[in-house]
């Protein structure tokens, strides 16, 4: 906990950037009867049935101190589909950044093992120069700020029923576009001093 908050404390740096990462899903739900449009003192009305079409995954890039999101739609969320998107970020969106400061959960598809299983050692293990990884402690998922941006996504784009993978990727492009217009960034408060006073249960007695 303690390493992720002070990382936070950093200044902004595009050498080292610091890049918070998560990844969630959403269930494709294709409408049986068309909806009812909205009207003058009425809302969209939609029927209660609904077809199941399977599940999506989303990953997320946040950068908060630059303001920059970059949400990529996959059908799956295994190590490969892990390690392509490592591979993409480090080539497409930080080709000139020294080591990228990577903030995520320590789910078992976030791995350097994960780049051996995709591509040549030579090729993972220079993509893997270019990541620090920084992991949030196990229940403390609230450290990432991915998990925030998240949240809104949820709120803004998400909330509605969205019947295929081509659509859903035209959504969250468009919310993605206009969230990276206004360069929202996020200034992250909680430091390490607030957790040993907040959190002090969590931290062990010592006794003389």
């Amino acid at each position: 906990m303690e390493e992720v908050l002070d990382l936070y404390k950093q200044p902004y740096d595009p050498k080292p950037p610091q890049v918070c990462m998560d990844e969630t899903s959403k269930q494709l739900v294709r409408e049986v009867m068309q909806s009812l449009p909205m009207q003058p003192g009425q809302a969209e009305k939609y029927d209660y049935e609904y077809e199941r079409q399977g599940v999506a995954n989303l990953f997320i890039l946040f950068e908060p101190l630059r303001g920059w999101r970059e949400v990529k739609v996959t059908e799956r969320r295994t190590r490969k589909d892990w390690a392509l998107l490592m591979k993409e970020w480090v080539e497409v969106h930080y080709p000139l950044a020294e080591t990228i400061r990577l903030v995520m959960d320590n789910l078992n598809t976030h791995v350097a093992g994960a780049l051996y299983e995709t591509f040549d050692p030579e090729e993972a293990k220079r993509i893997l120069d270019k990541l620090e990884f920084h992991y949030t402690p196990k229940h403390g998922s609230w450290l990432n700020m991915a998990e925030i941006e998240f949240s809104v996504l949820s709120r803004q784009c998400l909330d509605q029923r969205i019947g295929d993978q081509a659509t859903l990727v035209r959504e969250v492009s468009a919310w993605q576009q206009e969230r990276n217009k206004k360069w929202l960034k996020m200034e992250w408060r909680f430091t390490t001093a607030d957790a040993r006073i907040k959190l002090k249960r969590l931290y062990p007695s010592i006794t003389q």
